[in-house]
């Protein structure tokens, strides 16, 4: 039997082998047998623990293979493996799809393995189900292209883990493993999901109950692992943090809350200095489990991109006529102006900086090549030439009017500068009043660095009207209008043909 001929088993269906290797595959397929019924041809295999042939199903061939990886990988005796292990509940027996029983009470299980659900969120509600009726404290679901192990905590709550134990480790070997950064690139949970999907997980578990403010508290949690990310790229003997190895919850909050300490500390201007997680205790721990092997740090930082710009829709985005760039139509933007190391560069609506942070590694990778260096997965990590971190904190600025966005904006720039950005909180359109804005004590404290060098752009030292830079990107707001005569008087758009002021003029036509 050929691959073609396990495709057509699972065609059509959300079943894929991607989670095994070529070497796995070609090893099953020599022990399929293919037979003729009422002119149709079947597939039958060999079952390892029945010991009988069974047809093959989507949902068998995953099993079948992970079955195998049970035995020979993770060393299980055959013994210890059960498949369609009945559950009971109350006078309702189903049957999970694979059990590894307790080494200790043979009838009790150690580990549920669920099949049969293609999707994540249908597949963990019914491993829950499973794991509440037997105890179990391990859960798995793989659909053969993707797989989740959960710790069953307690009742209400399930944790990601990293991986099922073998035969000769326990639980608390797998929460207490040593993790650095290149261990973080060999288990990213981000090769079998995306972040926007871990975070939407997080939201129905936990997020939503939770009484607090789900962008603030993700926001946290995303730029304190971004600083541990940060940090082990740049010394990578240093043991990873964000992570929870079986501390009790109260010692990992204090653990993560310094981390968060140390994150503002380095990159200033984004969170308050009193700024704390508002999570509580079981909650983050939850948190950190669902985030912990995912690596945000890569080769242009869209994994974080695609996250940010989720939350930052969802809490204050759409009515104020905000929609955020599509990352290829930016790229393309940025291959067309082609920004150079000595050009300066601007985007007056900024949003969360798509337009800037893609022209950086654009540059980046420039000078990078200028110097014969090569360009690594974690480059925006890494330790590179002061010509870089140069050309983030001289040559590039960004403008937005949505504080949200600015923050989000800033974490990406003050990454990629290396602690300084010119990412400001300003209304482009209203720089009439940049004034007033840019003497309050706390709107200093933050952007005053990077608006003075902003004003050394200016054409005229009178007003904010006009400044001078190389190339300037911009997707502004398309809906909502000005009314304020105020503002409509500044711009010959506002004004009617026979002079007059126009009433209300929108956003769009007066960028």
């Amino acid at each position: 039997m050929n691959v073609t001929s396990i495709q057509q088993i699972i065609k059509n269906t959300n079943y894929n082998l991607d989670l095994f290797s070529s070497a796995e595959i070609a090893a099953f397929e020599e022990l399929i047998q293919a037979r003729e019924s009422n002119g149709k041809k079947a597939y039958y295999v060999r079952c390892l623990i029945r010991d009988k042939d069974i047809r093959l199903k989507p949902e068998e061939v995953v099993r079948q293979l992970y079955l195998k990886r049970l035995l020979m990988e993770y060393g299980y005796p055959k013994g210890r493996v059960a498949v369609e292990f009945p559950v009971k509940f109350g006078s309702e027996t189903k049957f999970a799809d694979i059990v590894i029983r307790d080494k200790d009470h043979p009838e009790s299980a150690y580990v549920i393995i669920e099949l049969k659900k293609p999707k994540q969120k249908e597949g963990k509600d019914q491993l829950k189900s499973y794991c509440h009726a037997t105890g179990s404290p391990i859960g798995v679901w793989t659909n053969g292209g993707q797989i989740s192990y959960w710790h069953r905590k307690d009742p209400n709550y399930f944790e990601p883990i990293t991986d099922l134990p073998n035969v000769t480790q326990t639980l608390a070997d797998i929460l207490s493993e040593r993790f650095a950064i290149q261990d973080l690139i060999e288990k990213d949970s981000l090769r079998d999901k995306n972040l926007k999907d871990i975070v939407l997980d997080m939201e129905d578990e936990v997020l939503a109950n939770a009484g607090v403010d789900v962008f603030e508290e993700v926001f946290k949690l995303v730029f304190t692992k971004l600083y541990d990310e940060y940090e082990g790229a740049r010394n990578p003997k240093r043991l990873l943090e964000f992570r929870n190895t079986g501390q009790t919850e109260a010692e990992l909050k204090n653990k993560i809350q310094n981390l968060f300490d140390r994150a503002k500390e380095k990159w200033s201007g984004v969170f308050s200095e009193d700024a704390k997680i508002a999570l509580t205790r079981s909650h983050l721990s939850i948190c950190i489990s669902s985030l912990q092997n995912v690596k945000l740090f890569n080769s242009n930082l869209d994994v974080i991109d695609e996250a940010f710009e989720y939350l930052v829709s969802k809490s204050s985005k759409g009515e104020k006529g905000q929609y955020f760039t599509p990352r290829y139509v930016i790229d393309m933007c940025v291959k067309m102006l082609n920004p150079q190391e000595d050009e300066y560069l601007i985007d007056t609506a900024a949003g969360s900086a798509g337009f800037t942070v893609h022209s950086i590694f654009k540059v980046w990778r420039d000078i990078l090549a200028d110097e014969g260096l090569p360009v690594s997965h974690l480059f925006t990590a890494e330790q590179k030439p002061p010509r870089c971190a140069d050309y983030v904190r001289d040559m590039v600025f960004a403008i937005d009017f949505d504080e949200k966005s600015v923050r989000v904006a800033r974490t990406l720039n003050l990454i990629a500068g290396d602690g300084q950005t010119n990412v400001l909180h300003l209304n482009t359109l209203d720089f009439d009043r940049w004034d007033e804005t840019t003497t309050q004590d706390e709107w200093r404290d933050t952007y005053n660095e990077g608006f003075r060098k902003l004003k050394k752009r200016r054409a005229s030292k009178d007003g904010h009207r006009q400044f001078g830079f190389d190339v300037l990107m911009a997707n502004p707001p398309f809906a909502g209008d000005i009314k304020e005569s105020r503002m409509i008087t500044r711009y010959e758009l506002g004004h009617k043909a026979n002079g007059k002021l126009e009433s209300a003029i929108g956003r769009d036509i007066l960028f």
